[in-house]
């Protein structure tokens, strides 16, 4: 089942390709500065985006390096191999080719596995195989992480990361095996601290998960408390490290941030980093409109917080999930940028995402036929979505009121697919040349790699999902045979 899951999940992220724009480029840039040039300044590559810092007349970029520190042991060898060829990497068609490779293999992979992790979280909750595989495919498919996981910024993979910290949280709770003791430490220090390497306000579902682990161990025999507190000590200290020494070899202080010395975007000045408190406004944006509404986009997540509330054994677990969820609904709320610039959906409220959807496998588990239908219906409309944001332009302008029903809806149902140009050397790009396609696409689908236009190129996709998901129904239907075998075995 868990491979079957990773399978289609993988397949869904690695089909699309959704090329350039200021957030992947700043990131971009940094992973060509040091395969390139061996250093952290991106002077040369700075004319590519906007989101940059600049420190004693030199630039960098302004984000979290998690993810472009990530992706360097990716490109290089890939940049070399393709320079050995008589290749150019930093061509048009080098850095499409490093670019998706960079994307695929780090935020694709990564939220893919976090599919299977969530899916097992779910289970150890007590919840139904069904429910547990409802709850995976929601996060994967029927939420905007879908094309989140598609593109080269920070969130898909904070929030992976997040979920694998969270479910070592949980098994230290959980699991009375003493064998796994050291690794579930080093995995939650690692987990959730390269969740904040990767982006900055996971720094407090880091510390939650923390304290949770620690609560958890102090609770356990000494030597096992110890081991899991030395794991999760070296595999937080590892990252913080990781993260300090970067800032001290690019601003020459181990806690200067890239967004204290940001080029521009003055609401950065604001209360922390642009943070202050959540408006009434802000919150009905990124909840109901059509702007950035997460429930347009999404209406399964409707749901979600009530099948939070039905768990009755796994309190914990469950109120750390729900305050997680919140927190990343208030932190949007209360950011000057709410609007997350060119954004289908409210991207800064992602990683509450997969702790939502636990709720959703609480929801399945519970329901009769009537309520799984009803579920089902919810998921199939909110994959449906994801599908034609993922397929178009899941980064259109902020300038356009209703993104989804003006530009993305329309340009699937004519077939235009993958309208992006932008491309990681490009500053800026007209938007109204997406349809008119006066500038040659940027972006693409492996069906078009393939020689198929329009509609026709999602047909392999499809027929990906249609092997996967006979996959995963004969994993079911052999579960399924085993209990009826135990059971009449009396085991």
């Amino acid at each position: 089942m868990r491979r079957a899951l990773f399978v289609l999940l993988f397949l869904s992220y690695a089909y699309f390709y959704q090329a350039g724009g200021w957030n992947q480029n700043s990131r971009f840039a940094l992973v060509r500065a040091i395969t390139n040039d061996w250093s952290l300044r991106i002077d040369p590559y700075q004319r590519n985006t906007g989101d940059k810092a600049i420190f004693e007349g030199h630039y960098y970029s302004d984000k979290a390096p998690g993810l472009a520190l990530l992706a360097v042991p990716i490109v290089e060898p890939v940049r070399l191999v393709y320079k050995a060829g008589g290749g150019d990497p930093e061509t048009f068609e080098g850095l499409a080719l490093l670019s998706y490779l960079a994307t695929v293999l780090t935020v694709g992979l990564l939220t893919a596995w976090a599919g299977v992790a969530l899916y097992d979280v779910a289970l150890s909750l007590g919840n139904s195989p069904g429910g547990a595989l409802f709850a995976a495919l929601s996060f994967g498919l029927a939420t905007p992480t879908w094309w989140l996981a598609t593109t080269f910024i920070g969130h898909a993979l904070s929030a992976s990361c997040l979920v694998f910290g969270f479910a070592a949280a949980y098994r230290i709770q959980a699991d009375p095996q003493p064998a796994t003791d050291s690794m579930n430490g080093w995995i939650v220090g690692l987990g959730a601290g390269w969740a904040t390497v990767s982006e900055f306000p996971a720094a407090i579902p880091a510390v939650l998960f923390a304290a949770w682990a620690t609560a958890s161990a102090m609770r356990l025999e000494p030597d096992r408390a110890r081991r899991i507190l030395t794991g999760l000590v070296c595999g937080a200290g590892a990252t913080a490290g990781v993260l300090m020494l970067y800032q001290y070899a690019c601003f020459g202080s181990p806690f200067h941030l890239a967004y204290s010395s940001e080029e521009g975007f003055q609401g950065l000045q604001h209360g922390f980093f642009g943070i202050t408190l959540p408006t009434a406004h802000a919150l009905q944006q990124i909840l109901f409109s059509e702007f950035r509404g997460l429930l347009p986009l999404s209406p399964l997540m409707i749901v979600a917080p009530v099948g939070l509330f039905m768990y009755r054994d796994a309190r914990t677990p469950a109120a750390i999930a729900s305050v997680v969820a919140l927190f990343y609904v208030l932190l949007n709320a209360s950011y000057h940028y709410w609007e997350g610039g060119w954004s289908l959906g409210p991207r800064h409220l992602s990683p509450a995402l997969p702790f939502l959807c636990l709720g959703l496998a609480s929801l399945w588990s519970r329901s009769g036929r009537g309520g799984r239908a009803v579920l089902l219906v919810l998921w199939l409309v909110s994959a449906g979505v994801s599908l034609v944001a993922v397929s178009t332009m899941p980064q259109p302008p902020a300038n356009v009121p209703r993104p989804m029903r003006d530009l993305v809806w329309p340009a699937f149902r004519a077939g235009d697919l993958a309208l992006n140009t932008q491309t990681f050397v490009h500053y800026a790009i007209n938007p109204g040349q997406w349809r008119t396609h006066e500038d040659p696409k940027a972006a693409f689908n492996l069906g078009m790699k393939l020689g198929l236009d329009g509609h026709a190129s999602l047909a392999p996709l499809v027929v990906g999902w249609a092997l996967c998901t006979w996959w995963i129904v004969g994993e079911m239907r052999r579960r399924r045979a085993v209990r009826v075998d135990r059971g009449a075995d009396g085991t």
